[in-house]
């Protein structure tokens, strides 16, 4: 069965079949753990090929918190990764979260 995307104004109702995010550009939508955990798998390939990976720990409000795994884990660089990709890749496709944490 092929999905086929939908793009709405406004949030669908959890009865509807929808998740609750917003629409892109507003702020206070909530965030949910498949659309984040689907751009984390879309630079997942990045972090695997220097020998690290990325778990999604939990979201709180528009927080996200991950672990850096494998030899991000102890890298001098995981900050940049964190910030610079991570971070930035999951603001531009999520415009509901307000930053990245490693824990």
């Amino acid at each position: 069965m092929t999905r086929v995307k939908e793009r709405r104004t406004a949030p669908r109702h959890p009865k509807e079949g929808g998740d609750m995010t917003r629409a892109a550009g507003n702020r206070g939508g909530v965030l949910v753990r498949p659309e984040v955990e689907k751009v984390l798998n879309s630079i997942r390939p990045a972090l695997q090929a220097d020998g690290g990976d990325v778990e999604l720990v939990d979201i709180d409000g528009g927080v996200v918190k991950v672990r850096l795994l494998g030899a991000c884990g102890g890298c001098p660089m995981a900050t940049m990764t964190l910030k610079g990709g991570i971070e930035a890749a999951l603001k531009e496709r999520i415009p509901a979260v307000e930053r990245v944490e490693s824990v």
